[in-house]
């Protein structure tokens, strides 16, 4: 980053827009949400009064903003004028209340995965997400392993391009506008369902990486995911650590380009396209090669404690995969591996 670097921030700190520097770090590197990062919450327009709103309202989020952890009593609530204010702060506050019931970040999402999520906006889903792959990516320097991390909680456009199976980040693509070409890389993201915008993108090198700090933010690199590319290798690594801090299981993550396995046992698919496509595989039916075509990534994960893996699975390879929909749009959900990995129970692994 700039010499400009905002105070209480690091040179080379990537991913400000998450909110990490609103959350304190314990010994274990777990993180807890301080009072100014719900004040960050409070601060959505869901939640912030519009002109028209009453009385009740404005004080219910003035006294909020003061204190973002306030018991607010269902009166409260129920004195708003307009029910759908009433609805976004009922929807809030339960979010709130079930994330701050948790020890850490970490623990909450756990929880809200395992215990399901309907009711809370997808939005608030996704910036929990992004401060928890956040925290897990503390300390990493390799731009490539940070770059496909960004695939855990941003929707991506995939492309292929003279041997380079690329991903963009499609609220980049979209939101930059201008009605000219874009060059190679531009027109092969056209083809894939952009529309002819004047946009800069660059794809993640050796020679760039150096850059990817300080634009972090911007989303605005492209990632070579393609066989044997650091951008291929990079997204294992970034499950391996996320996998690893997150849910407390340490893995090796190898990436393969296909499933040659007659004794295939277990996969998680880490979207919906990939789980269904791997479903189908594994229950023996035809899929035809346009469908199959649409998976663009392989791993072979292998945990390091045999004791953690059902009995079942133990000692065999756990495939993970990727596909684009038929839109050449990617939608990682890393919470498929909450339920989808194949583990004990913590209190039957003892």
């Amino acid at each position: 980053m700039s010499g400009n670097t905002p105070p209480g921030l690091m040179p080379g700190d990537f991913w400000v827009a998450s909110g990490h520097h609103l959350c304190d770090r314990d010994e274990d590197g777990r993180i807890h949400g301080t009072p100014d990062l719900w004040r960050a919450f409070c601060a959505r327009p869901e939640l912030v009064p519009p002109d028209e709103a009453c009385d009740a309202e404005r004080a219910l989020h003035a006294a909020l903003m003061v204190d973002p952890l306030r018991v607010v009593t269902e009166a409260e609530v129920a004195a708003l004028a307009d029910a759908d204010a009433q609805e976004n702060f009922r929807v809030f506050l339960q979010f709130r209340d079930r994330v701050v019931a948790e020890p850490c970040l970490e623990a909450a999402w756990l929880s809200l995965y395992r215990k399901g999520v309907a009711g809370i906006p997808p939005i608030f889903l996704q910036m929990l997400t992004h401060l928890v792959v956040r925290s897990a990516l503390e300390g990493v320097g390799d731009p490539f392993t940070l770059r496909a991390a960004e695939l855990l909680f941003r929707i991506q456009r995939v492309a292929i391009h003279q041997g380079a199976l690329l991903v963009a980040d499609e609220e980049i693509l979209d939101h930059k506008g201008g009605d000219s070409g874009f060059g190679a890389l531009g027109q092969l993201l056209v083809e894939a369902g952009a529309q002819p915008r004047e946009v800069e993108i660059d794809v993640l090198s050796e020679e760039n990486g150096h850059l990817y700090p300080g634009r972090s933010d911007a989303h605005d690199f492209a990632l070579d995911i393609a066989e044997g590319r650091p951008g291929q290798h990079g997204l294992a690594r970034a499950l391996e650590r996320f996998i690893g801090h997150v849910m407390g299981e340490q893995v090796t993550i190898r990436p393969v380009p296909v499933i040659e396995d007659h004794n295939w046992t277990w996969h998680v698919g880490l979207d919906a396209e990939a789980t269904a496509i791997a479903n189908d595989l594994w229950q023996g039916k035809k899929v035809k090669q346009a469908r199959l075509a649409r998976i663009i990534w392989l791993g072979v994960l292998e945990f390091a404690e045999a004791s953690r893996v059902l009995p079942r699975v133990a000692g065999k390879p756990v495939y993970l995969a990727i596909a684009m929909d038929a839109a050449q749009k990617l939608r990682i959900k890393p919470q498929n591996l909450v339920a989808g990995l194949p583990l004990r129970a913590r209190e039957d692994a003892a």
